[in-house]
């Protein structure tokens, strides 16, 4: 496996290592008297060694148990190919009518990733990595125009979904995150031709050469779409046509920083600090939230604010900052800081526990769910800020366990398995709620599951941030 030791992803663990818009809600409301009593737990003031490797234990139970196996092997499809995306409550398989590049790609970046961290099942996951690129590469991939469809039907394999052939630089960047992950695990040339051709894409396609950054929404010749098509009113992630999104931006830093960690290319590195400073440095408020839209000249066009991009983005930027060889760069710390500590101070819930969904431009609470993916972004988010300042505050430990809690006690589904979608501030779920579509996966899930186990498992006292991190 191919590993340059400078991401938290992809390298080889220790020999300890074991095997869109949402609508507006309602404000908290007092607790629910069926809500399960959490179990007792670890305080943060004497979290010891032991205690650690307890729950690291815990968590990657959870990772096994709740994400890898509901999906893997049974979302692998052999004859019509790719990944089953739509399951219901308790898994039943429910009709597929397309299949989506990001749902697509998200499943085959956890195959690569599952591959490096069970290294004694790496030959199964070998398998279902090679069936989620074969996919990505083949039907999902414009043989005659470049790039990746936005979806494609499951069954025609044709761009004859309600987008057509549009593509957008989100699906994009998450097909170079897949395939990127899939060259670092298996090393073949191929494989690297495959992560970089995308790349080359955007760069001919979708990079703004006045503003910086990239259009998003493209016609499938790869025109960028700054105006609304008949029949569209905002673009497949839910932004308006000709402006440019938070969403987009933070994940394609992300798929360019798995990317230079495989491929060094010097002009990739240019625009990774593009986009990581566009990121930091003005998508980032100071207040501590990020603005979800821009004109193209980078004007903020006012919103709300969401918590889970808020605490995910603060795991993105250090992330990109290790791999540019800036590990310990002051500003994207104080940022990143700042963005976890605005979710803490608008977005959590002190009496339940658990971050909750969105908030106004003030900061008041607009959306009181508790989603799923925010709430595994908010536990790894934790995890580093503990990680990097414990030793002079454990505020950030002291929330990590209470974030656990709320995960095991609420988030869960302990009968059919798997992660809730959503659940009430309160922690009670909404019944019939679908286990997987194609904005439900395991990708959010997989990431912080991983990176926590492992961080827990490396730990001492002694040590900080840049003991795991990419630069060392």
């Amino acid at each position: 496996m191919r590993s340059t030791g400078r991401v938290f992803f992809g390298r080889p663990l220790a020999a300890s290592a074991r095997q869109d818009e949402d609508a507006v809600g309602e404000d908290p409301q007092d607790p629910q008297e069926n809500v399960p009593e959490a179990d007792p737990m670890i305080s943060s003031a004497n979290f010891t060694e032991s205690e650690r490797r307890e729950l690291a234990d815990a968590i990657e139970q959870n990772l096994v148990e709740h994400v890898l196996v509901p999906w893997f092997p049974r979302a692998l499809q052999k004859e019509r190919g790719g990944y089953h995306q739509n399951y219901g409550e308790s898994w039943n398989e429910l009709p597929d009518l397309s299949r989506s590049v990001v749902y697509q790609s998200r499943l085959t970046w956890v195959a690569a990733e599952a591959m490096n961290f069970f290294p004694k099942q790496a030959d199964d996951w070998r398998a279902r990595l090679r069936h989620g690129c074969d996919y990505l590469q083949g039907p999902m991939w414009d043989a005659e125009h470049g790039g990746w469809y936005w979806e494609i039907g499951a069954d025609s394999k044709q761009p004859d979904t309600t987008r057509g052939t549009e593509k957008h630089a989100y699906g994009i960047a998450f097909g170079i995150y897949a395939s990127a992950a899939a060259y670092r695990v298996m090393e073949d040339q191929g494989g690297l031709t495959r992560a970089r051709d995308p790349f080359f894409w955007l760069e001919r396609n979708a990079h703004d050469e006045r503003n910086g950054g990239y259009f998003e929404a493209l016609t499938r010749e790869g025109k960028p779409l700054l105006e609304t098509p008949q029949g569209q009113t905002t673009d497949a992630i839910g932004t308006r046509y000709g402006l440019r999104s938070m969403n987009t931006h933070i994940h394609l830093m992300e798929a360019f920083t798995v990317l230079y960690d495989v491929w060094p290319d010097p002009a990739l590195r240019t625009r990774l600090e593009e986009v990581f400073r566009i990121v930091r440095d003005r998508m980032a408020t100071t207040d501590g939230s990020m603005d979800l839209y821009f004109q193209p000249d980078w004007t903020p066009v006012p919103n709300r604010c969401s918590f889970g991009h808020d605490v995910e983005t603060a795991f993105l930027l250090a992330e990109a900052a290790c791999v540019l060889g800036e590990p310990a760069n002051e500003q994207t710390w104080v940022v990143g800081r700042r963005l976890v500590d605005h979710a803490l101070r608008s977005g959590w819930d002190e009496r339940n526990g658990g971050f909750f969904q969105a908030g106004g431009p003030e900061g008041k609470v607009t959306n009181a769910r508790k989603v799923w993916w925010t709430q595994a972004e908010g536990l790894n988010a934790l995890l580093l800020m503990d990680r990097q300042f414990a030793r002079a505050d454990l505020r950030y430990r002291d929330a990590f366990l209470r974030q656990w809690r709320f995960i095991v006690n609420c988030q869960i589904d302990p009968k059919n398995k798997g992660w809730h979608t959503e659940v009430s501030a309160e922690g009670v779920p909404r019944l019939g709620q679908n286990k997987s579509h194609r904005w439900k996966d395991p990708y959010h899930q997989t990431r912080a599951l991983m990176r926590c186990a492992q961080v827990l498992r490396e730990r001492t006292e002694d040590q900080g941030f840049a003991r795991f991190s990419p630069a060392v």
